[in-house]
């Protein structure tokens, strides 16, 4: 089980923090980076408010941040702005001295809370008397440290979406199946673009305990788990539609994480990286709806005054969860560091973490 230290206002912020300008916190942002120097590193990612994404010492996507997190060996104290999983993954990746901290610990993914440990062994119980030892799993890195730590003790590895398809080729080097874990849509996605048909995927349901499927049981390849991304379902085809009668020179680049229709009616599709780097490289004047986390887009857009840039969905909310890291957050970590206080920190333990290295470091010897 994974265990986390904090104070005890759990997950509360403290009243001082609420009444503090914008400019109080920024300023205090600053002299505590300056005060702690090399000793603190501030990872976030490419999904959170401008206000703390300003203070990064490093940004990108899930697989960027786990790199990051596993190539820095300086920083005593990694204060990660993100969500649960994410910090869990970089304690695992950084040195035992290493303190990891989220700034709030509220900050979840309601994609990772749709796979628990118990519902996962149960599935794979299940799954390896149907279909016997042919099977491998793979686990968005969007999963808590324990599903982790089921994929490593069996033989499996994560993946982000920005490797999910190098992943899903090398996985069927090891097993004849691919069992996805959580996100339905991802692994729908990578493995369509590989070009297994969808008749060749089944679905395992958590709660009813069942495998959904047409067609011949032995003819499946990938077994997807029931889960999503609450903010990249949002983007519907519906979408899509009303962007081409409205727009209809407008490029469409969507996440895999949203549905297999909409990537289908999309003109592109790839993980938060590819997202930044095509609209880099996209010409001036061009137009692009882009159907990905709401920060990201607004910050996309201010980047490129040049470019005709929308949200493919207009009334898309931002990540809640993700959201809920914010400059009053921040600046109550960076004090609890420097007061010598306990707090925050997000610690996994050994044996967890060594099962679930294994499924990690599998993923970035070949990402």
């Amino acid at each position: 089980m994974t265990s986390i230290c904090n104070l005890p206002t759990f997950g509360m912020l403290p009243e001082k923090y609420r009444h503090m300008s914008r400019e109080e916190m920024e300023n205090r942002v600053r002299e505590i980076k300056e005060q702690l120097g090399s000793e603190l590193f501030i990872p976030a990612h490419h999904y959170q408010k401008d206000e703390v994404f300003q203070f990064a010492d490093a940004t990108g996507d899930s697989l960027q941040l786990a790199q990051a997190a596993a190539q820095n060996r300086e920083a005593k104290h990694i204060v990660f702005c993100g969500v649960h999983f994410m910090a869990e993954t970089a304690d695992m990746l950084t040195a035992d001295d290493q303190i990891v901290y989220l700034p709030d610990l509220r900050a979840g993914c309601s994609m990772a809370d749709m796979a628990n440990i118990y519902q996962t062994e149960e599935a794979w119980e299940k799954l390896i008397s149907i279909f016997g030892d042919t099977i491998i799993p793979l686990t968005y890195v969007n999963s808590t440290s324990a599903i982790k730590a089921f994929t490593g003790r069996n033989g499996g590895a994560c993946v982000t979406s920005s490797n999910a398809k190098k992943m899903m080729q090398w996985a069927f080097t090891q097993k004849e199946r691919i069992f996805f874990i959580p996100d339905q849509h991802l692994g729908r996605n990578t493995a369509y673009d590989l070009g297994i048909p969808l008749e060749q995927m089944a679905l395992w349901n958590p709660i009813a305990g069942e495998l959904k499927y047409d067609g011949d049981a032995e003819d499946i390849k990938i077994i997807l788990w029931d889960g999503y991304c609450s903010v990249h379902q949002g983007f519907t085809i519906e979408n899509v539609r009303e962007v081409r009668e409205k727009y209809p020179e407008m490029n469409i680049i969507v996440h895999p994480e949203c549905s297999f229709e909409v990537v289908q009616a999309s003109d592109y599709h790839g993980s938060t990286k590819y997202i930044v780097e095509t609209l880099k490289k996209a010409p001036a004047g061009s137009s692009w709806a882009i159907g990905t986390e709401m920060n990201l887009v607004k910050r996309i857009i201010a980047e490129h005054p040049d470019k005709h840039i929308i949200c493919l969905n207009d009334n898309m909310c931002p990540c809640l969860t993700m959201n809920r890291i914010d400059l009053p957050h921040l600046v109550w970590a960076l004090e609890i560091i420097v007061n010598g206080e306990e707090g925050n920190v997000i610690k996994v333990d050994p044996e967890t973490t060594k099962d679930a290295l294994l499924a990690l470091d599998r993923m970035l010897q070949l990402a």
